[in-house]
Order: C-alpha cells, then sequence, then structure tokens
C-alpha cells in the first residue's frame, strides 16, 4: 500500500498537469512497484518558491523550479524493485510531463504492516480485513 507524497513548486504546473503527474506516477506504481488495483493513496503538496531546498548532493544536478519530489512509503519492496522504480518514474516523468532528470528526487520510506490504518480506527491489515 504505497503512500506517495509529490513535492512541487507552486504555480509552475495548473490542476491538469498536477492531476497528470499524479497519474503517471501512479502508473508507475501501478506496472512496476506492485501496487495493488485500486490502491491510489496520493498527496500533491505545492511549496511557495524557495521552500524546497534541493542541493545536487555533489553529483552535479541543476536544479530548476520545475522539480518534483517524490516521497513512498511503503513495505516489501526488494532493491530490484527499487531500482526499476526511480527508473521508471525518471523516463515517464520526462517522457510523459517534461520532468529533466535532475529535477526529480525520489525517496523511499519503510514501514510495516501494523503501520497502517485505512479508516475508522482499524488496523486492517493485522485485524485481516486486508
Amino acid at each position: 500500500m504505497p503512500l506517495v507524497h509529490i513535492h512541487v513548486i507552486e504555480n509552475r504546473r495548473d490542476p491538469e498537469a498536477l492531476r497528470h503527474l499524479a497519474d503517471v506516477v501512479q502508473s508507475v506504481m501501478l506496472d512496476v512497484f506492485a501496487a495493488p488495483p485500486r490502491d491510489r493513496y496520493q498527496l500533491i503538496t505545492e511549496h511557495r518558491p524557495g521552500h524546497i531546498i534541493a542541493e545536487d548532493t555533489g553529483l552535479g544536478y541543476t536544479r530548476t523550479d520545475d522539480l518534483v519530489v517524490v516521497q513512498v512509503t511503503q513495505q516489501g519492496r526488494d532493491e530490484e524493485q527499487k531500482k526499476a522504480l526511480y527508473a521508471a518514474l525518471a523516463q515517464r516523468l520526462q517522457d510523459e510531463c517534461g520532468v529533466g532528470g535532475d529535477d526529480l528526487i525520489v525517496s523511499l520510506v519503510e514501514n510495516t504492516r501494523a503501520d497502517w490504518s485505512f479508516g475508522r480506527g482499524v488496523a486492517q491489515f493485522l485485524t485481516g480485513d486486508l
């Protein structure tokens, strides 16, 4: 059950472009990251200019205000799936949304089945509902 948080700088994309960006990320979650169908949990946060500080970590990347930061909270993916996710996001966001490789940062956060409640104060993975 990936929870995807997409961070962008405000006023760089209209609502349709933001939805398309989220749709592309979701298609990668389904195609590459083995997310179950109808398992879509996404948050899109727009930050004022200057409120995302993303240096290049000494790699020589040139960041622009078209920066996209994707943080995925998930469980159970191996290193090959993670590398495939990074590559597919970079390729598809470039091809379909024009996000350059230097303007994409992806971070994965691990958790466990006990770390989820999908509503009503119930840990559905632990109760056997999921």
